[in-house]
Protein backbone atom coordinates (compact mmCIF):
# COMPACT_ATOMS: atom_id res chain seq x y z
CA UNK A 1 0.00 0.00 0.00
CA UNK A 2 1.17 3.59 -0.77
CA UNK A 3 1.34 6.13 2.11
CA UNK A 4 -0.92 9.23 1.73
CA UNK A 5 0.08 10.80 4.62
CA UNK A 6 2.85 10.92 7.43
CA UNK A 7 2.15 12.52 10.65
CA UNK A 8 5.21 12.42 13.13
CA UNK A 9 2.58 14.28 15.83
CA UNK A 10 1.53 17.52 15.78
CA UNK A 11 1.66 19.45 19.23
CA UNK A 12 -0.06 23.50 20.04
CA UNK A 13 -0.38 25.23 22.86
CA UNK A 14 -3.43 22.97 23.96
CA UNK A 15 -3.25 19.51 22.57
CA UNK A 16 -0.93 16.77 20.81
CA UNK A 17 -2.28 14.59 18.01
CA UNK A 18 -0.22 11.55 18.39
CA UNK A 19 1.71 10.02 15.00
CA UNK A 20 0.22 8.36 12.25
CA UNK A 21 0.34 7.19 8.94
CA UNK A 22 -2.38 7.16 6.61
CA UNK A 23 -2.52 4.48 3.36
CA UNK A 24 -4.23 3.92 0.08
CA UNK A 25 -7.62 2.08 1.67
CA UNK A 26 -6.92 3.63 4.59
CA UNK A 27 -10.17 5.70 6.87
CA UNK A 28 -8.15 7.48 9.76
CA UNK A 29 -10.81 8.91 12.08
CA UNK A 30 -9.51 11.69 14.43
CA UNK A 31 -11.35 12.15 17.57
CA UNK A 32 -11.48 15.60 18.41
CA UNK A 33 -14.02 15.67 21.20
CA UNK A 34 -17.08 17.74 21.05
CA UNK A 35 -16.93 21.21 22.61
CA UNK A 36 -16.77 25.07 21.59
CA UNK A 37 -12.89 23.98 20.57
CA UNK A 38 -14.14 21.58 17.45
CA UNK A 39 -14.49 23.90 14.77
CA UNK A 40 -11.61 26.19 15.08
CA UNK A 41 -9.44 22.94 16.09
CA UNK A 42 -10.63 21.31 12.93
CA UNK A 43 -9.57 24.07 10.26
CA UNK A 44 -6.41 23.86 11.96
CA UNK A 45 -5.43 20.03 11.24
CA UNK A 46 -7.41 20.12 7.55
CA UNK A 47 -5.08 22.93 6.51
CA UNK A 48 -2.30 21.19 7.94
CA UNK A 49 -3.42 17.81 6.28
CA UNK A 50 -4.82 19.14 2.97
CA UNK A 51 -1.11 21.60 2.47
CA UNK A 52 -2.81 24.78 3.03
CA UNK A 53 -0.05 25.29 6.37
CA UNK A 54 2.87 23.23 6.19
CA UNK A 55 4.02 21.82 9.31
CA UNK A 56 7.79 19.90 10.02
CA UNK A 57 5.95 16.84 11.50
CA UNK A 58 3.31 16.20 8.28
CA UNK A 59 4.60 14.99 5.10
CA UNK A 60 1.71 14.46 2.33
CA UNK A 61 2.49 12.18 -0.34
CA UNK A 62 -0.61 12.50 -2.41
CA UNK A 63 -2.95 15.83 -2.57
CA UNK A 64 -5.83 15.46 -0.22
CA UNK A 65 -9.31 17.53 -0.59
CA UNK A 66 -11.48 18.80 2.08
CA UNK A 67 -14.99 17.98 1.51
CA UNK A 68 -17.24 21.60 2.78
CA UNK A 69 -20.49 22.53 2.96
CA UNK A 70 -21.67 24.59 -0.27
CA UNK A 71 -21.49 28.32 0.82
CA UNK A 72 -22.90 31.33 -1.65
CA UNK A 73 -22.87 34.73 -0.70
CA UNK A 74 -26.07 36.41 0.51
CA UNK A 75 -26.14 38.89 -2.48
CA UNK A 76 -25.83 36.05 -5.25
CA UNK A 77 -28.43 33.57 -2.99
CA UNK A 78 -30.87 36.60 -3.06
CA UNK A 79 -30.85 37.76 -6.52
CA UNK A 80 -28.91 34.32 -8.36
CA UNK A 81 -29.58 31.26 -6.21
CA UNK A 82 -27.72 28.45 -7.97
CA UNK A 83 -29.90 25.47 -9.15
CA UNK A 84 -27.79 22.12 -8.96
CA UNK A 85 -27.81 22.01 -12.93
CA UNK A 86 -25.47 25.54 -12.87
CA UNK A 87 -23.65 24.62 -9.88
CA UNK A 88 -22.80 21.19 -11.62
CA UNK A 89 -21.98 22.19 -14.86
CA UNK A 90 -19.09 24.58 -13.44
CA UNK A 91 -17.97 21.94 -10.81
CA UNK A 92 -18.33 18.47 -12.36
CA UNK A 93 -19.78 16.53 -15.18
CA UNK A 94 -23.38 14.70 -15.10
CA UNK A 95 -21.65 11.01 -15.91
CA UNK A 96 -20.21 10.83 -12.22
CA UNK A 97 -21.22 8.53 -10.59
CA UNK A 98 -21.73 9.21 -7.61
CA UNK A 99 -24.81 11.40 -8.77
CA UNK A 100 -27.21 9.13 -9.44
CA UNK A 101 -27.33 9.38 -5.23
CA UNK A 102 -28.53 12.98 -5.13
CA UNK A 103 -31.06 12.54 -7.84
CA UNK A 104 -32.57 9.63 -6.29
CA UNK A 105 -34.68 11.79 -3.71
CA UNK A 106 -37.76 12.49 -5.46
CA UNK A 107 -37.52 16.67 -4.55
CA UNK A 108 -34.18 16.84 -5.70
CA UNK A 109 -33.80 17.97 -9.54
CA UNK A 110 -31.45 19.91 -11.93
CA UNK A 111 -33.70 22.75 -11.37
CA UNK A 112 -33.89 22.64 -7.70
CA UNK A 113 -32.22 25.62 -6.18
CA UNK A 114 -28.83 24.94 -3.49
CA UNK A 115 -30.56 27.40 -1.21
CA UNK A 116 -33.44 24.99 -0.94
CA UNK A 117 -31.67 21.87 -0.02
CA UNK A 118 -31.43 21.06 3.84
CA UNK A 119 -28.37 20.91 5.17
CA UNK A 120 -27.59 17.05 4.62
CA UNK A 121 -28.27 17.23 1.14
CA UNK A 122 -25.52 20.51 1.02
CA UNK A 123 -22.99 18.47 2.60
CA UNK A 124 -23.83 15.37 0.54
CA UNK A 125 -23.49 17.67 -2.84
CA UNK A 126 -20.36 19.17 -2.09
CA UNK A 127 -18.98 15.03 -1.43
CA UNK A 128 -20.06 13.96 -4.33
CA UNK A 129 -18.69 16.85 -7.05
CA UNK A 130 -15.12 16.19 -4.01
CA UNK A 131 -15.50 12.47 -4.85
CA UNK A 132 -16.22 12.82 -8.62
CA UNK A 133 -12.23 14.95 -8.64
CA UNK A 134 -10.48 12.88 -6.34
CA UNK A 135 -10.53 10.10 -3.93
CA UNK A 136 -8.40 11.03 -1.15
CA UNK A 137 -10.29 13.75 1.31
CA UNK A 138 -10.48 15.20 4.68
CA UNK A 139 -14.47 14.92 5.92
CA UNK A 140 -16.86 15.71 8.46
CA UNK A 141 -19.95 14.51 9.25
CA UNK A 142 -20.76 17.96 11.52
CA UNK A 143 -24.36 19.30 10.29
CA UNK A 144 -25.37 15.70 9.07
CA UNK A 145 -28.68 14.43 10.32
CA UNK A 146 -27.40 10.41 11.54
CA UNK A 147 -28.94 9.08 8.51
CA UNK A 148 -26.70 11.56 5.90
CA UNK A 149 -23.72 10.95 8.39
CA UNK A 150 -24.00 7.48 7.72
CA UNK A 151 -24.53 7.91 4.20
CA UNK A 152 -21.53 9.74 4.26
CA UNK A 153 -19.57 7.16 5.96
CA UNK A 154 -20.68 4.39 3.63
CA UNK A 155 -20.27 6.33 0.05
CA UNK A 156 -16.50 7.13 1.63
CA UNK A 157 -15.78 3.66 2.66
CA UNK A 158 -16.83 2.87 -0.89
CA UNK A 159 -13.96 4.98 -2.51
CA UNK A 160 -11.36 4.15 -0.14
CA UNK A 161 -11.83 0.46 -1.18
CA UNK A 162 -11.24 1.21 -4.08
CA UNK A 163 -7.72 2.57 -4.16
CA UNK A 164 -8.62 6.14 -1.86
CA UNK A 165 -7.93 7.45 1.57
CA UNK A 166 -9.30 9.50 4.22
CA UNK A 167 -9.56 11.31 7.62
CA UNK A 168 -12.65 11.66 9.35
CA UNK A 169 -12.64 14.87 11.56
CA UNK A 170 -14.74 13.93 14.32
CA UNK A 171 -16.69 15.26 17.57
CA UNK A 172 -17.95 11.65 18.77
CA UNK A 173 -16.36 8.53 19.54
CA UNK A 174 -18.72 6.03 17.64
CA UNK A 175 -16.94 5.44 14.69
CA UNK A 176 -14.10 3.89 16.39
CA UNK A 177 -15.37 0.52 15.08
CA UNK A 178 -15.17 1.07 11.81
CA UNK A 179 -11.56 3.04 11.25
CA UNK A 180 -8.75 1.75 10.23
CA UNK A 181 -7.27 3.37 12.62
CA UNK A 182 -8.85 5.68 15.48
CA UNK A 183 -6.81 8.88 16.83
CA UNK A 184 -8.11 10.19 20.10
CA UNK A 185 -6.74 14.13 20.22
CA UNK A 186 -4.43 14.52 23.76
CA UNK A 187 -5.06 16.94 25.90
CA UNK A 188 -1.38 18.71 27.42
CA UNK A 189 -1.49 19.19 30.72
CA UNK A 190 -3.97 21.85 32.74
CA UNK A 191 -6.34 21.01 29.84
CA UNK A 192 -9.07 18.91 30.53
CA UNK A 193 -11.38 17.17 27.86
CA UNK A 194 -15.19 17.70 27.78
CA UNK A 195 -17.43 15.49 28.75
CA UNK A 196 -18.55 13.15 26.36
CA UNK A 197 -21.79 13.06 25.09
CA UNK A 198 -22.71 10.17 23.37
CA UNK A 199 -24.59 10.36 19.84
CA UNK A 200 -25.08 6.90 17.93
CA UNK A 201 -26.73 6.25 14.37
Amino acid sequence: MKIVLENKGIKTDTFYIPPFVLYEGEIVVLFLYNGQHFYETEMYLKDIFCGNTKHENVTLHKNMTFVDFFRESNFKDIFFPSTINRYLKKHTDFSNLFLVKLFEDKYVTRKTRINKLGGTQRKLLNLYVTLSKTKDIVFDVAGLDPQGALLTFTMVEETVKNGGSAILLDGFDDMKQHASKYIELEWNEGYTPPARREFKF
